[in-house]
């Protein structure tokens, strides 16, 4: 756990400071050329084209993740492998930064630029993101696969975790997906959602104490959310609930002092933001009260 704290603090100062630096090394270009040319050679049909052949690609580097986990691990007290974990998680980590796509539209001068900064936001290829109400649901999904669900997934398997994650998200969501059989684009889909699933319900319940914990916990009820579905959007609808709660307590403090309540452009985004912040913090809370418990 002190490794996890340690490597986001590190991630997130890495992606202000040297963005351009982490860029290369967080595309995962050496598993798209992998990908490539593993469906090159079993374009004939075999395990490839079943529901679980995405496996051929991803378990060689996850299990190699693994065994350099499991050894690093009992040499020098840890430390190599403290190292390991920090370098994992910040080359998972992303592949950009939120928070920075985020105030690159905020600084937008013109429409044409803003808007092209919006896309960068979307959380797969081919969504549409638009001004207005519906960004907190796409920054919610975008913060999933950005952040959140890399850090889950190293809490509870290590770096073989977080690299077994990303490397079915970029299958998915790197265009190589389009690439893949019908079974097995299937299958990899299904799966994502489930490693998905669990990760939302945590956010969604940090959402929920984060900001309006009933307008929440409603969306959250509304979507399906206290059922097995992977399918569900409840995170969307929890993250635009919250947000529309926070907006609307803000409105009715501005008109409580005598102001007419102006919210300004993009007022969604920011405080979509802002309550994405406060769930990471909340998690990294948790981390340190299980740190200092032992």
């Amino acid at each position: 756990m002190f490794t996890t704290l340690v490597a986001v603090i590190i991630a997130l100062v890495l992606g202000h400071v040297a963005p351009a630096v982490l860029a290369p090394a967080r595309s995962f270009g050496w598993y798209a050329r992998w990908q490539a040319w593993l469906a090159a050679q079993l374009a004939d049909g075999g395990p490839w084209r079943t529901r679980w052949g995405i496996a051929l690609a991803v378990l060689p580097p996850v299990l190699l993740v693994l065994a350099l986990q499991l050894a690093l691990g009992r040499v020098l007290y840890g430390l190599p492998g403290l190292l390991f974990g920090v370098l994992v998680l910040v080359l998972a980590w992303g592949p950009r930064d939120l928070d920075v796509d985020v105030e690159a539209v905020l600084d937008a001068e013109d429409p044409a630029t803003r808007k092209a900064r919006l896309d960068q936001l979307a959380a797969e290829p081919g969504q549409v993101v638009a001004e207005g109400p519906g960004l907190p649901a796409v920054m919610a999904r975008a913060a999933l696969r950005r952040w959140f669900a890399v850090l889950f997934w190293f809490l509870l398997l290590g770096p073989a975790g977080a690299v077994l994650y990303r490397l079915l998200e970029r299958s998915a969501f790197a265009g190589q997906v389009r690439q893949l059989p019908e079974d097995n684009a299937a299958g990899l889909l299904w799966l994502l959602r489930w490693m998905e699933w669990p990760v939302a319900q945590l956010m969604t319940l940090a959402l929920a104490l984060a900001g309006n914990f009933d307008l929440v916990s409603r969306a959250w009820r509304h979507k399906g959310g206290a059922g097995w579905n992977p399918e569900s959007r409840f995170l969307e609808a929890a993250a635009r609930a919250a947000v529309v709660g926070e907006l609307a307590e803000e409105d009715a403090e501005d008109l409580e002092a005598g102001r007419v309540p102006a919210r300004g452009e993009l007022a969604e985004l920011r405080d979509a933001m802002n309550l994405i912040w406060r769930a990471l913090l909340l998690w990294l809370a948790v981390l340190a009260l299980l740190i200092l418990a032992g």
